[in-house]
């Protein structure tokens, strides 16, 4: 299914766990980057510059290599005081900005929605620092409670209802302790990963019992290394997860590769494009958008989508703008709702939708077979219905 032209095609395995209420969205740095937010090699960057100081030896090799947790790790002993909070008062300084930039939180406001299932029911989880999801729900309207690491839900009970902070979260008011309490360098990790585990125990009850989505992420992310990580030395004992997705970038003709590259880590890719030298997101942006708009209209969604593309030729649909596959999605919605809507439009659909996008799974529906009703006099669809020696469904 793919919700806008030029976007990532979410497969329907992926969209019915999502309406069942079975999908957690796991969500990184990618989505705050239309707030002017960096992500962690430029956290990183932007934290030296505002100290003053200038990459050691040791700190210049663990950069370049992508180890941004560990060039923290080494920077924090070296400042003077305080080091470990000095560093992370530059970083909330870095993170506070972004707010008033135009449509900053929209992609936000979209997750929160996507992420409240059909009791209402919110569960969430970022990596994330910046408070981007309280100024949407703010925006918006929305309430949720939040969950702050190391006080986490338990993701197989019931009552996890609202957004978890898996890294923590910085604080409204200057509070020390809270900053004190992010996980950003691998000294961090390593006690909520590998020494006290509370956030691998999180991820892996998280594995478990949801369908994890995740939205943001680099390849080489250093977050994301540490999440897959606890989660193979689980499957290494023998856990069976169900399968785990992700939202990610890619330039043209390196499709192959960067679906190699994800599966080496367990995860399965859905890729949108991004052009080459850009950082372009928008494809994911706006296919969240669209989704979620979808989501929150329910049916009336689906119906919408009958009605931008009943009247089309199927042959017109193409890869880069596979409405055939929208509209396939929103007839296959269970209530049989959508059906009927393209069964009873005026003027009537083309019988093009039967011969050329149809298969006869999707024609389960009554109401469908009322809108081939309407075509009884047509040759075509005598001749379909003899190659299948079958009746009229």
């Amino acid at each position: 299914m793919q919700f806008i032209a030029n976007g990532p095609e979410i497969p329907n395995v992926l969209l019915q766990a999502h309406e069942e209420g079975r999908v957690v969205f796991f969500c990184g740095a990618g989505i705050s980057y239309p707030a002017g937010l960096p992500d962690f090699k430029g956290l990183v960057e932007q934290i030296y510059r505002r100290i003053g100081t200038v990459f050691t030896e040791r700190e210049r090799y663990a950069f370049d290599r992508e180890q941004y947790d560990a060039t923290l790790n080494l920077l924090e002993p070296r400042l003077p005081g305080d080091g470990r909070l000095a560093m992370r008062c530059e970083l909330a300084k870095v993170l506070e900005t972004g707010l008033g930039h135009k449509d900053a939180y929209d992609t936000h406001a979209a997750l929160l929605h996507l992420a409240c299932n059909p009791e209402d029911t919110l569960r969430l989880v970022t990596t994330n620092f910046d408070r981007m999801f309280h100024a949407a729900a703010k925006h918006t309207k929305q309430k949720f409670h939040a969950y702050t690491a190391p006080m986490l839900p338990i993701p197989k009970n019931s009552r996890w209802n609202g957004l978890v902070y898996l890294h923590g979260r910085l604080p409204e008011e200057p509070d020390d302790t809270a900053l004190n309490r992010l996980v950003v360098t691998s000294g961090d990790f390593g006690l909520a990963y590998l020494t006290e585990r509370w956030a691998a125990r999180f991820v892996s009850e998280l594995f478990r019992n949801y369908v994890v989505c995740f939205v943001g992420y680099s390849i080489n992310d250093p977050v994301l290394r540490y999440m897959m990580d606890a989660l193979a030395a689980d499957r290494m004992l023998g856990e069976v997860t169900p399968q785990a997705w992700a939202l990610g970038d890619c330039e043209p003709g390196q499709e192959h590769r960067k679906t190699i590259e994800w599966e080496a880590k367990g995860v399965t890719p859905i890729l949108y494009e991004v052009p080459a030298g850009s950082h372009d997101h928008s494809a994911l942006y706006q296919t969240l958008h669209a989704w979620a708009d979808t989501y929150c209209d329910d049916i009336q969604g689906k119906e919408r989508i009958v009605d931008n593309y009943a009247l089309k030729n199927p042959s017109d649909s193409t890869p880069q703008n596979n409405f055939v596959g929208r509209m396939l999605w929103a007839l296959s919605d269970k209530s049989g709702l959508p059906a009927k809507r393209f069964a009873d439009f005026n003027p009537v659909p083309s019988l093009d939708w039967l011969l050329e996008a149809f298969s006869d799974e999707h024609f389960q529906h009554s109401d469908l077979a009322r809108w081939l009703r309407r075509y009884l006099n047509d040759p075509r669809l005598i001749i379909w219905i003899a190659q299948r020696e079958g009746p009229l469904p």
